[in-house]
């Protein structure tokens, strides 16, 4: 049985187990965009074709110590959606482009985060960087485990809740159930994952990530029980 992480407050990793952490996301962010930037140019022009404005989306997310950052996206919503909407997007939202929910169905959309995993900005695994407005809705102590580690591309609460938007899709108030119900599930991954930092559970994840997005499911083998993730949402899992 997996012990409770301890609430007494975030702990710093080892710094040979920070340096082999980023040791890992400077590799894997350089081989990933040389050894993808075929599909970076066919998505590009897909996107160009489909709709009017830029490839990539830039939208200011909350990084390690409270800096600020732009994240980077493949562009899959009309230009200024974020004027015409709310910063949560649901499954069936009217701004989301033809192109653009093919790469949100596949989270190739989240590719061009390799970029920031290399400058430093995000790591391969961690808790997803959130916008300065929902952070505001953690508390002090939510708030400083968050701020002590690299935000991710992936970690337990992407791969179990890779459906979020299904959750929201016909609320009346979707950043209400938000913060009620999806964030306080996220979270205690979140800690989870801030009590399990190293350059193997790194590997674990980024592999089930992998099948995940792969074959649709998670082996059972890879210790990624869904714990506190709510029924029905959580990606499936062999037995």
């Amino acid at each position: 049985m997996r012990s409770a992480p301890d609430r007494s407050g975030p702990t710093s990793p080892p710094f040979l187990t920070l340096t082999a952490k980023r040791a890992l996301d400077v590799v894997g962010s350089a081989v990933g965009l040389m050894a993808l930037w075929p599909v970076f140019a066919f998505i590009a022009i897909a996107i160009k074709a489909d709709s009017r404005g830029p490839v990539f989306f830039r939208q200011e997310r909350v990084g390690r110590g409270g800096r600020r950052f732009r994240m980077l996206k493949f562009r899959s919503m009309v230009v200024e959606a974020e004027r015409i909407g709310t910063a949560l997007t649901v499954r069936a939202d009217p701004r989301i482009t033809r192109v653009g929910a093919l790469l949100r169905r596949t989270k190739v959309d989240e590719l061009p985060q390799l970029f920031n995993v290399l400058v430093g900005d995000m790591s391969l695994v961690g808790p997803r960087p959130e916008v300065p407005q929902f952070m505001e809705f953690y508390t002090p102590d939510q708030r400083a485990v968050l701020l002590a580690m690299r935000p991710g591309i992936t970690d337990y609460a992407a791969i179990l809740f890779r459906d979020e938007s299904s959750l929201l899709e016909g609320e009346r108030d979707p950043i209400d159930v938000y913060r009620r119900e999806i964030m306080p599930a996220k979270f205690s991954y979140y800690e989870r994952y801030s009590c399990e930092i190293g350059l193997l559970n790194d590997l674990r994840i980024i592999v089930a990530t992998v099948l995940l997005l792969c074959a649709g499911r998670v082996p059972r083998w890879l210790g990624l029980e869904s714990g506190a993730a709510s029924p029905g949402n959580e990606a499936r899992v062999n037995p």
